[in-house]
C-alpha cells in the first residue's frame, strides 16, 4: 500500500461515574469472594448511569480532545462516530454527538463507523485516507460504547469482562504537530463465524413491530451473546497469517514494532496474542484491569492512555491490532516521526 500521513492533534477519553468493582460482582451473583476477578481478570470498570449516553459520553471524550488539541469544537469539519454499541437505529450516533458538542447549526458531517470492537480501527484509516485526499483538514473520532446495558447475568463470561467508557482523537493534515505515517493497515473477516458474538434485536431481523415476535424472545435477543472459546479459536487459526500479510510489504516484523496496542478483549485473549506474536509484555499496552472490554473504545482508550504516560516517542513504531464480531481482525503500523 502506498503510505499516508496525518497527525494526532489531541485525544481524550470518559469513564463513568458508577465504579463496579468486581467483589461487588460476587455479591450480586452470590459467588464466593474474588471469583469474579480471578475468572476475568477485571479488578473493576466502570457501568454508565442513566444520564450517560452514548452521545453524553462521546462528546465529553470530545471535548477533552479538543482541548489537548488547542483547538475549539467549531474547528473541526467532520465527525465520526466509531462505536459498537449505536445510541439509536437512527440518526447515527455521530449526529447525536454533533448536537451534544453544541454544534447543532454547524453544519459539520455527521457519520458512523461500525465494525464493533475494531471501529475506532476503521474509523482512523478511512479518516487518515479522506485527510490525504485533502477533503477535509481536521477529522474528529469518537469511540463511545455502553456494552453493560445488554449484558447477560447468567453468563459469567461475558458479565464480568465489559466495562463501558469513550474516547476520541483529533487527526489533522497540520505538519507543526509532528506526522504520523500510515506504514500499513489491513483487515480481514471471517462471517462463518458470525454468530460466535452477536445481539440479534436492535435491526431488522428481530424487530419489535414483527408481529410474530413475543417480547420475552425479544429481551433475550436484546442480550449480548458471545461463545468465547469458538471466538479465539477463529482468531488463533488466522492471526499468524494476519499478521503475515500486514507485515508483507514493511520488510517489518514484530519485533520491530516499540509499542503494542491492543483491543482490550480479554484477558486471556491479551495473553494468547503476546505469546503467539512473540510480544514482550513491557511492549504491551494493558489497560485490561481497570478498564475491562470497552468494545470499540478500548483501543483508542489504550492509545490515550500509552500517549499520557509518555510511552510514545518520536521514532516509534506502534501496531494498533485487535479483534472483533464479526469475526475480524485488523491491525494498523504507525510510525511516529
Amino acid at each position: 500500500m502506498q503510505s499516508r500521513s496525518f497527525n494526532i492533534l489531541g485525544t481524550g477519553e470518559y469513564r463513568p461515574e458508577y465504579v463496579v468493582p468486581s467483589h461487588y460482582l460476587d455479591g450480586t451473583l452470590k459467588l464466593p469472594d474474588g471469583s469474579v476477578e480471578k475468572k476475568s481478570g477485571v479488578e473493576s470498570r466502570r457501568w454508565a448511569g442513566g444520564h450517560e449516553t452514548t452521545s453524553f459520553m462521546g462528546a465529553a471524550a470530545a471535548r477533552q480532545a479538543l482541548e489537548a488539541a488547542g483547538i475549539a469544537s467549531t474547528d473541526i469539519d467532520c465527525i465520526i462516530s466509531a462505536g459498537g454499541t449505536v445510541e439509536r437505529a437512527i440518526p447515527c450516533t455521530a449526529v447525536l454527538i454533533q448536537r451534544e458538542l453544541g454544534l447543532s447549526s454547524s453544519s459539520i458531517p455527521c457519520f458512523d463507523v461500525n465494525s464493533t470492537c475494531l471501529s475506532f480501527l476503521t474509523a482512523l484509516d478511512t479518516a487518515s485516507a479522506l485527510l490525504e485526499v485533502r477533503r477535509y483538514k481536521r477529522i474528529l473520532i469518537v469511540s463511545s460504547d455502553i456494552p453493560s446495558i445488554g449484558l447477560d447475568q447468567d453468563h459469567l463470561e461475558s458479565y464480568s469482562i465489559f466495562g463501558d467508557g469513550a474516547a476520541a482523537a483529533v487527526i489533522g493534515r497540520e505538519s507543526e504537530r509532528g506526522a504520523v505515517e500510515v506504514i500499513a493497515s489491513h483487515m480481514e473477516t471471517y462471517s462463518a463465524a458470525a454468530e460466535v458474538c452477536n445481539v440479534r434485536a436492535g435491526g431488522t431481523d428481530m424487530h419489535p413491530c414483527r408481529a410474530e415476535i413475543y417480547h420475552e424472545e425479544l429481551v433475550a435477543a436484546s442480550r449480548f451473546s458471545m461463545d468465547g472459546k469458538a471466538a479465539y479459536k477463529v482468531s488463533a487459526e488466522h492471526i499468524e497469517g494476519f499478521v503475515a500479510s500486514l507485515f508483507a510489504e514493511t520488510g517489518l516484523g514484530i519485533s520491530d514494532m516499540d509499542l503494542v496496542v491492543p483491543h482490550q478483549a480479554s484477558l486471556l485473549a491479551m495473553h494468547h496474542l503476546r505469546k503467539k506474536l512473540g510480544i514482550p509484555q513491557e511492549k504491551l499496552v494493558d489497560i485490561f484491569a481497570d478498564h475491562g472490554n470497552q468494545v470499540a473504545a478500548s483501543i483508542p482508550t489504550a492509545l490515550h492512555t500509552a500517549i499520557m504516560q509518555g510511552r510514545i516517542k518520536s521514532g516509534d513504531r506502534v501496531l494498533l491490532i485487535g479483534t472483533g464480531a464479526g469475526i475480524s481482525i485488523a491491525g494498523m503500523v504507525l510510525s511516529f516521526k
